[in-house]
């Protein structure tokens, strides 16, 4: 580290691997990448550079720091080229146990002085992922939203052997990035957003099959609804403030029995059959068809949108 500089290193040219690169070319900080793959290294760079501008164009970074971030981009031939003089490593490659436990495994050899080997991961535990790690204490989970480089809430998962201290400046580190991190105090499958986000989706899903709903009016209805709300309060502090004075002990009082009701008609299937999953797929593409790369520009300047609001609300208050 140098003058508030953390050299990044990132495992796994996919598509969080791209965004978290992409956010901290962005910020200015000198970041190496390495794949296995030789078309994910070939293709990565120009992904990662013009998603990292695209930042600037949606004025959620600096012109003169992504440009500086770009310049010191690094492939790496190898682990040992991409890893060696980080301060921080993030692992971004697919959710394989095995696979990412060999590789922080083999990281503690080509990177004995890094400060921090984070994982990405949504569906270990700290516990397994430094199951063949020598030095435990430097492992956490650090899992970021999809686009990385916008989204800006951040997961960090300690394990039993984290080093808290190291929870501390891994917090620092992210809000440098324009990131708030939250901890999730006890490790559980899918971490806190994923689970809230999976329950969600699968009610989602199952009101269009069910034939409530057609896809798109579904996507306006919690974008424009709960979604919209959620982004300025949380659900916690939404229904608590909906109740007016009473809090949420007063809507519990008189709203309970009819949010049990609900509940109870939620649906619980726990797989999604071929069938109904290709049923599935064929109502996105008829509602989306080959619109994506227009879609995503749009979506992102909305993302973009939404912050900036967010943040000149909070700098009023």
């Amino acid at each position: 580290m140098d003058n508030g500089t953390v050299r990044v290193a990132i495992v796994g040219g996919g598509d969080i691997g791209r965004g978290w690169a992409a956010l901290i070319a962005a910020a200015g900080w000198p970041v190496s990448l390495y794949d296995n793959s030789a078309a994910a290294l070939r293709d990565a760079p120009g992904e990662i550079f013009a998603r990292a501008r695209r930042l600037v164009e949606l004025h959620r970074a600096q012109a003169a720091a992504t440009e500086n971030g770009i310049k010191q981009f690094n492939v790496g031939r190898s682990l040992l080229q991409a890893c060696s003089d980080a301060d921080w490593i993030i692992e971004a490659i697919p959710e394989d146990i095995k696979a990412k436990q060999k590789l922080v495994e083999t990281l503690e050899g080509v990177a004995p002085n890094a400060r921090l080997i984070s994982s990405s991961s949504s569906a270990l535990t700290p516990t397994d992922l430094v199951a063949r790690a020598s030095r435990p204490e430097r492992c956490m989970i650090v899992h970021p939203l999809n686009p990385p480089e916008l989204i800006p809430l951040v997961e960090i998962v300690p394990g039993p052997a984290t080093d808290n201290a190291l929870v501390s400046v891994v917090k620092g580190w992210l809000q440098a990035l324009g990131r708030f991190p939250v901890v999730v105090k006890k490790p559980v499958m899918g971490n806190v957003v994923g689970r809230i986000s999976a329950a969600l989706w699968r009610e989602a899903v199952d009101l269009v099959l069910e034939g409530v709903i057609d896809i798109d009016d579904l996507d306006r209805a919690v974008s424009l609804g709960p979604a919209l709300g959620w982004a300025a309060a949380g659900p916690h502090l939404s229904y608590h403030l909906g109740a007016g004075n009473e809090g949420v002990g007063g809507f519990f009082q008189h709203l309970l029995k009819t949010l049990e009701s609900v509940w109870g008609d939620l649906a619980t299937w726990t797989e999604l059959e071929p069938e109904r999953r290709r049923a599935f797929i064929n109502k996105v593409e008829h509602a989306y068809g080959d619109r994506l790369s227009s879609i995503r520009i749009a979506r992102d300047r909305r993302l973009a949108a939404i912050l900036r609001g967010l943040e000149d609300a909070r700098e009023a208050e």
